[in-house]
């Protein structure tokens, strides 16, 4: 009895080593075959001979006589594989497409924060557009509201989610966490998981950021909802400074984009770490449509109303299509919080 279940057991083994390797080798092609910036070819190369063996250590592994060889020659290539990918590093000085070419950063005086290269393109499509940047000047101290937004396309479950920064004199900064790309190049939420994009910050008027989503934004349609959050100033003070000192630093030191780990979402949730009382990690974070659902139950949306009403006057982009350029756009877009 002993006998079998020594066997059974180093069967059971041997089967999850073998998904294990499995498991690493697919990741080990993907990795290859979306290497950062290298040639096509090569990268294709690469994952081929990966593939090859990945499968020969496999193989090795049912057979007795092979095993250990083959168990220390696999994770040995994948070491060497895992040497070479942390040593890939991202970089601000590529060729970017326009519209993500140019780094907002902060200054600071006192109460007072600058916000550079602020973004508020002119758009006439969504690929076609005159861009604009301003610098504006905000008192911490008028900082009245914090916003979050959420992006849908595909579903109520995948969401693009960022927030908005409100003030007193009806000023809102609206920051979205996004991948950075390069001229020619789409994102894709695979690739997006290998080091091919570095991370930005989009700090913009709210007139592009999300007028773009609502007005011209077209393949697939996005629908925009907007959310305040409830909390108290000093809190929004200090989750706006997180995302500032953020984005500073990224300015100075690039950082990789990923589609599971540092995307729009989850670099949310650890900024709001900071705060007193912050909701801890939900899976609800990972499909980020539910995020304003997270929020409403743990109170932290207004609860007054059901959460699918509040989810109705959320909506914006009838408001967003009618207010267009107008300079009090984001009053506009917000008016339906004044009804019952």
């Amino acid at each position: 009895m002993t006998t079998r279940i020594q066997r059974a057991a180093k069967l059971i083994g041997l089967i999850l080593l073998g998904l294990l390797m499995f498991g690493i080798a697919g990741w080990g092609v993907l990795a290859l075959l979306y290497w950062d910036h290298a040639n096509p070819a090569l990268r294709d190369g690469l994952a081929l001979a990966f593939a090859a063996l990945s499968l020969l250590a496999l193989v090795g592994l049912v057979l007795r006589r092979w095993r250990k060889r083959a168990i220390g020659g696999f994770f040995a290539l994948f070491a060497l594989l895992l040497v070479c990918w942390f040593n890939l590093v991202p970089s601000n000085d590529r060729m970017w497409q326009p519209d993500n070419a140019l780094l907002t950063y902060a200054t600071f005086e006192g109460d007072r924060v600058t916000l550079h290269n602020i973004r508020n393109a002119d758009y006439r499509s969504e690929t076609d557009y005159t861009l604009a940047y301003y610098d504006r000047t905000f008192n911490l101290s008028e900082l009245d509201s914090v916003d979050l937004a959420a992006v849908y396309w595909m579903g109520p479950a995948i969401a693009h989610v960022f927030v908005s920064f409100g003030f007193a004199d009806g000023h809102h900064l609206a920051i979205s966490i996004e991948a950075r790309k390069e001229k020619g190049e789409g994102y894709s939420t695979v690739q997006g998981f290998f080091r091919q994009y570095e991370l930005y910050y989009v700090v913009a008027d709210e007139r592009d950021v999300i007028r773009l989503r609502t007005n011209y934004r077209h393949d697939p349609p996005e629908d925009v909802y907007l959310y305040r959050v409830q909390g108290n100033p000093a809190n929004a003070q200090r989750f706006f400074l997180e995302y500032l000192h953020k984005i500073n630093a990224l300015k100075e030191h690039a950082e990789w984009y990923n589609s599971l780990t540092t995307n729009c979402t989850s670099n949310i949730w650890v900024h709001s770490r900071i705060l007193p009382g912050h909701l801890p990690y939900s899976w609800k974070i990972l499909a980020s449509g539910y995020v304003p659902e997270y929020l409403y139950e743990h109170g932290k949306l207004d609860s007054s109303v059901p959460f699918a009403e509040l989810q109705r006057r959320g909506h914006v982009n009838e408001r967003a299509h009618a207010a267009d350029k107008a300079e009090d756009f984001s009053q506009r877009i917000r008016a339906v919080e004044a009804q019952p």
